[in-house]
């Protein structure tokens, strides 16, 4: 109990989320943390992996291994339905090992009018990664963006530390 504990407390100190900056207009998050492995390894789960780390309740099948992302300008960060398909967002920038940048409109943000940018920045930090994240939305929501831009904050907090966990530990899930 005391060692999960202490390794839940070591994850969100290295997680660095800033609160959810909020206008009638839109918002931006941004979530920053050092990941313990090159820009490469980092890039490469980021992009290729992303079935193994991201959490599969953040998905409408209920499975991560349904998610992929195309890597060019114009791919698709898709879901495979049994039933169709869920393009959660656009590839629009993509440099190896340094960025991604994707357009679109993440799970409920997609039936509002709104539109979003999110980018994974990678910098080399002391024998390791820096990852910056952010996504910033504009446009309508329905009962404003108040509520809604710290729950998207948080679930992708989330995100970046099951990336983080999954690159430097094999596994995505909490520490036991």
């Amino acid at each position: 109990m005391i060692r999960t504990l202490a390794c839940i407390f070591v994850a969100l100190v290295s997680a660095r989320a800033s609160a959810a900056d909020v206008s009638p207009n839109g918002f931006l998050v941004r979530t920053e943390l050092t990941i313990a492995a090159p820009a490469s390894k980092v890039y490469d789960a980021l992009t290729r992996q992303v079935g193994a780390w991201w959490n599969p309740q953040h998905t409408y099948s209920g499975d991560s291994a349904n998610l992929s992302i195309d890597l060019r300008p114009g791919g698709c960060f898709c879901e495979k339905l049994a039933n169709g398909g869920v393009e959660h967002l656009r590839v629009i920038q993509l440099r190896q090992n340094q960025l991604l940048r994707m357009s679109g409109g993440l799970g409920p943000l997609q039936a509002s009018g709104v539109a979003g940018s999110m980018t994974w920045l990678l910098s080399p930090a002391d024998n390791a990664t820096r990852v910056e994240l952010t996504y910033s939305v504009g446009g309508f929501i329905a009962g404003g963006f108040e509520t809604i831009a710290p729950a998207v904050g948080r679930v992708l907090t989330e995100q970046a530390m099951r990336l983080q966990r999954f690159v430097e530990t094999g596994s995505p899930g909490e520490a036991k």
